[in-house]
């Protein structure tokens, strides 16, 4: 009988640990992820991610999502970043470097056996969406390599940042 209640105990001291720990992670406001064909990323494959703004009074954050092995040859990516606003026919172009690894050959994010992922902000302090609608974002790799290889995943994560002074 005192076993069994102990059993229960631990189970229920898990579970209540869980609850606590899984509940205080911040939920994004958008997430997704395309994977890569082939795990070799060619210039002419532009994932890209569509997404509904609802509210303009709050600040978000933007991160660009890679998942890499260990094989990746080098230590940054440069990416084409592309960005439609609602209304708009035309993308605003930018390029952004991404550090994947220490000078050292560490590499940076979290990784897992030979695979790593890493989550980088790609709109600096609060990015302001101005315009209620649907946006768009796509990424373009931009390195001297095609295809680059031993990329598995890509993907976007957006974040509310906190509210507005307006």
């Amino acid at each position: 009988m005192k076993r069994d209640f102990r059993i229960w105990l631990q189970i229920c001291g898990f579970g209540f640990c869980l609850l606590l720990f899984t509940g205080c992670l911040p939920s994004p406001y958008y997430q997704n992820e395309e994977s890569i064909p082939g795990n070799s990323w060619q210039y002419n494959y532009k994932p890209s991610f569509k997404f509904e703004i609802t509210d303009t009074s709050y600040y978000y954050n933007l991160y660009f999502l890679i998942r890499h092995t260990a094989a990746y040859p080098f230590e940054n990516i440069w990416v084409w970043v592309y960005t439609k606003q609602p209304g708009d026919t035309s993308f605003e172009k930018t390029r952004i470097e991404i550090p994947l690894a220490e000078r050292s050959g560490k590499w940076l994010g979290r990784g897992m056996g030979e695979i790593y992922e890493q989550r980088l902000p790609i709109s600096g302090n609060g990015y302001i969406f101005k315009k209620k609608g649907q946006y768009e974002i796509r990424f373009e790799q931009n390195m001297r390599v095609d295809p680059l290889p031993e990329v598995l995943h890509v993907g976007l994560r957006i974040e509310k940042a906190g509210q507005r002074n307006q």
